[in-house]
């Protein structure tokens, strides 16, 4: 069972996946299962019941390490929810 602060860290997990997806610098969250290796049908399960202990401490690395959100917004919520912003011209798969 996750402790509700964990709760919240797996919560802006997925608000990071789904502004990923509105801002079409990825697919869907199927895109981001595929290229991590992660099983789909776990992050599915886990997005409607956020107390499994399911989650993997991982999953937060891929997004900081490859699409530049910010580990300090995922882990605490303060701050923008990318480390850095955009240069004009800057192509979103270049980060």
């Amino acid at each position: 069972m996750q402790t509700e602060d964990s709760q919240k860290v797996i919560r802006r997990f997925f608000e990071a996946l789904y502004y990923l997806k509105a801002e079409k610098i990825i697919r869907g969250k199927q895109t981001f299962t595929s290229e991590f290796d992660i099983n789909r049908w776990n992050l599915n399960s886990l997005e409607k019941d956020m107390s499994r202990d399911i989650f993997q401490v991982s999953w937060l690395t891929f997004l900081v390490n490859k699409y530049g959100v910010s580990a300090t917004w995922l882990l605490t919520g303060r701050g923008e929810i990318l480390a850095y912003k955009k240069k004009e011209g800057e192509d979103k798969a270049d980060k």
